[in-house]
């Protein structure tokens, strides 16, 4: 899966495009691409590249900014013991049965009220 699955292109450089208030043709010579490229990023046609995208926000006033953050299971340890935690779960629930009785036993309780 790439950013175009996170991140939406085309409509980001559109709005981006149109609040600096330019024109595709303007917007396309200050990022140093032709309007026909930039109008198939903005209609979804073509997805442009990560440094393609940024350069074509630049062009417009804007600022991209880039998160990176660890991922909880970044080394082999961190790995294997998420799936020992992930064995231990399927083990604890193959001990309950699949299947369950048609009536329910459980001890009579006193009603409430009655003696």
């Amino acid at each position: 899966m790439g950013y175009a699955a996170v991140v939406d292109a085309a409509r980001t450089l559109r709005r981006s495009r149109l609040a600096a208030g330019l024109t595709l043709r303007a917007l396309a010579e200050r990022a140093g691409t032709s309007h026909s490229t930039l109008a198939a990023y903005e209609a979804g046609r073509a997805v442009p590249r990560v440094d393609t995208l940024d350069r074509i926000l630049r062009a417009a006033g804007y600022a991209t900014d880039i998160e990176v953050t660890r991922r909880a299971d970044a080394t082999e340890e961190e790995r294997a013991a998420k799936g020992d935690e992930l064995r231990q779960a399927l083990d604890l629930a193959a001990m309950f049965p699949a299947r369950h009785a048609r009536r329910l036993r459980f001890p009579a309780l006193p009603r409430a009220g009655v003696a």
